[in-house]
């Protein structure tokens, strides 16, 4: 069983066909930022595994649409928002509790013409901001539901993160992630990480883990990425379906651990 971060460059303790299931088969699934991108394709393919997905989403309609459109239920949420966050977290409450939650919603500042800002134009607004969603949000939303998390007979939880998050990959010339020149996004990835790696020694009858989807063309990135959202989702899905002995407080993509 793989109670802490597996170690660097190491496969012991990655699982990519595990499945999981709670002890009565039913698992409940919350998706935060939900209604479009690699959100809504994760909620598509959890309820063809045969997940209760809920939809979570700031804009009411959009997010009705979606969980209409896919088979899922609704919950209105906001991540940046205290009143928001609990009222979902009691409307799921009241409805029995989740399983699993995808810390899904980002933002990336980006100015007119889709460039980031860098080092010279950065400003503090704009990292507040970027970590107001990207990391504090994902901070709400994990406290209002680790009660529900606690209670379930096998807990995830799987946190959307960045291949830029990698200090080792982004200082490395060497490595295609180098080139990226922007602050604000992956800073707040990096953190987010080490929210994985705190959270899963704190709990770890828990599955937490942070994951890489790869640059898949959304609007986060203005539909600049390279591949499908269906492609992207895969570990994300992955890992939501990881077993209860699977590995917890590490960071993977489709191939496997990746270095911090």
């Amino acid at each position: 069983m793989c109670l802490v971060p597996p170690v660097l460059g190491s496969r012991d303790c990655w699982l990519p066909s595990t499945r999981r299931s709670n002890l009565d088969g039913m698992t409940t699934t919350l998706i935060t930022g939900a209604n479009k991108g690699l959100g809504l394709e994760t909620a598509r393919q959890l309820v063809a595994a045969g997940h209760t997905v809920y939809v979570g989403a700031r804009d009411i309609e959009r997010g009705r649409r979606a969980a209409d459109e896919l088979g899922a239920r609704f919950v209105q949420l906001d991540v940046t928002d205290d009143t928001s966050v609990e009222a979902a977290a009691k409307t799921l409450e009241a409805a029995g509790g989740i399983d699993v939650l995808i810390n899904n919603a980002g933002i990336e500042t980006r100015t007119e013409d889709n460039s980031v800002p860098v080092a010279a134009t950065v400003t503090a607004d704009q990292m507040r901001t970027t970590f107001e969603t990207n990391v504090f949000g994902v901070v709400r939303v994990l406290h209002a539901f680790l009660p529900q998390l606690e209670r379930s007979a096998a807990p995830v939880v799987v946190n959307v993160s960045s291949g830029l998050a990698s200090l080792t990959n982004l200082s490395d010339p060497g490595h295609h992630a180098h080139f990226y020149p922007g602050i604000a996004y992956p800073t707040s990835k990096t953190a987010l990480n080490m929210l994985t790696v705190q959270f899963a020694k704190a709990f770890p009858a828990m599955r937490i883990n942070s994951v890489e989807p790869g640059f898949t063309k959304t609007d986060l990135n203005g539909n600049t990425g390279t591949q499908t959202v269906a492609e992207g989702a895969e570990i994300i899905v992955r890992m939501a379906q990881v077993a209860p002995d699977g590995p917890t407080g590490g960071y993977f993509d489709v191939d496997g651990p990746l270095p911090w």
